[in-house]
């Protein structure tokens, strides 16, 4: 019997390590775009529409906007839409003038998400033929659109986005957030999205170009009215009709914050693993992936010990060495310190609260927060409040 057990814990513990290799992988297959990847070709330059939904961002929306006025192609049009912000956005979107086309958002329809209103009413005021939906925490490199923009024509893309690198701060962005690039990178198998066979469907709703054509030809951001992941609604849907994705990262393009402090971190991110299609199967096998994969394997070695096998032992040193050079390497890799990538079992606890209290507060019907205003199980507003972050 002990043999057996023993037997059992080592083919787990090995279809963790294959599985522990998977993002490294996918990391080294993702493309990157830069400033120097395509040179211009000649061709007339197509007018692009900018649409930032705004709603209560002071501290990020100037430099943002100073961002794009920045950039080095044109034409442009930048459209900010202002959702019933609180602060001082509108008066930043003014600021810089007649270059800012500003528009206030009209009351939210039932069954809309507030972002994909925000989009749909810039998408219905804008003229171009491609259309950029972007963020208000988003830092732009000059050549960002021009890059983007002659990246997506010469690989007749329907839609193109691109992935920044991240800023980090505060404790918890260093140790959490490259273990959630990780599950980004995983659960997507992001790199296969290029691949027009492949199934693989997501997009990143901070710096997304679409042509206009194929946007209206599938209902645009009315489309996915009700979905609070919109970018990978909308991914999904251009994969089902048939249509060419193509995704990239972009350090030296762009650059983003994406949360100021633990509160917004762990409210952003439960937001996104907790959507409004809200599935208690999904997260159960998500609790049991990160305990399976991430945590249970560093338990092969005391086990080891305890049992006197020497196979358990050596395949449990071997997890340890593994797991934290791994978490290391691949929080370097994304820009941070290696220190915080050691700190992996920390940011794994993290999610495992997330995602926990994702599954309770589903199995209680509540709705999902977030800017200030919630959505039930099945996208309906149900009130709006004071905003509450990014």
């Amino acid at each position: 019997m002990e043999t057996l057990f023993v037997i059992a814990i080592a083919a787990a513990t090995i279809v963790a390590i294959l599985f522990q290799g998977l993002p490294l992988l996918l990391a080294a297959q993702m493309p990157r775009l830069g400033p120097w990847s395509l040179p211009a070709d000649g061709r007339p330059a197509p007018l692009v529409s900018v649409i930032i939904a705004a709603r209560n961002e002071e501290l990020d929306l100037g430099p943002a906007l100073d961002g794009l006025l920045a950039q080095s192609y044109s034409p442009l049009e930048i459209i900010v839409v202002d959702g019933g912000s609180t602060d001082r956005t509108r008066e930043v979107a003014h600021a810089p003038g007649a270059r800012i086309r500003v528009i206030e958002e009209p009351p939210l329809p039932p069954g809309w998400v507030g972002k994909n209103w925000a989009c749909d009413v810039g998408y219905r005021a804008s003229r171009g033929d491609y259309l950029l939906f972007t963020d208000a925490d988003m830092r732009y490199h000059p050549e960002a659109v021009r890059t983007t923009v002659a990246w997506a024509q010469a690989e007749g893309a329907d839609l193109a986005t691109l992935a920044p690198a991240l800023e980090a701060h505060s404790f918890w962005e260093k140790v959490v957030l490259p273990f959630y690039v990780q599950m980004v990178l995983t659960y997507f198998r992001t790199p296969r999205v290029n691949r027009d066979s492949s199934r693989a469907a997501m997009a990143n709703g901070q710096f997304t170009l679409v042509a206009r054509g194929p946007y209206e030809e599938l209902g645009g951001h009315a489309a996915i009215r009700g979905y609070v992941l919109e970018d990978v609604a909308l991914a999904r849907r251009y994969r089902a009709a048939g249509k060419r994705l193509r995704v990239a990262w972009a350090p030296e393009l762009l650059t983003t914050r994406m949360y100021r402090d633990r509160t917004e971190l762990f409210e952003g991110l439960r937001k996104n693993v907790h959507d409004t299609r809200f599935s208690a199967l999904r997260q159960l096998v998500f609790l049991a992936g990160i305990l399976g994969l991430f945590l249970l394997p560093l338990l092969v070695l005391p086990v080891g010990l305890w049992l006197g096998s020497l196979v358990l032992e050596w395949l449990g040193a071997f997890v340890w060495v593994a797991w934290f050079a791994k978490h290391a390497l691949f929080a370097r890799a994304i820009g941070m310190s290696a220190a915080h990538g050691l700190l992996f079992p920390i940011a794994a606890g993290f999610y495992l609260v997330l995602v926990s209290s994702s599954l309770v507060a589903g199995l209680r019907g509540r709705p999902v927060e977030w800017k200030g205003r919630s959505y039930a199980m099945n996208g309906e507003p149900t009130g709006s409040g004071p905003s509450s972050g990014r």
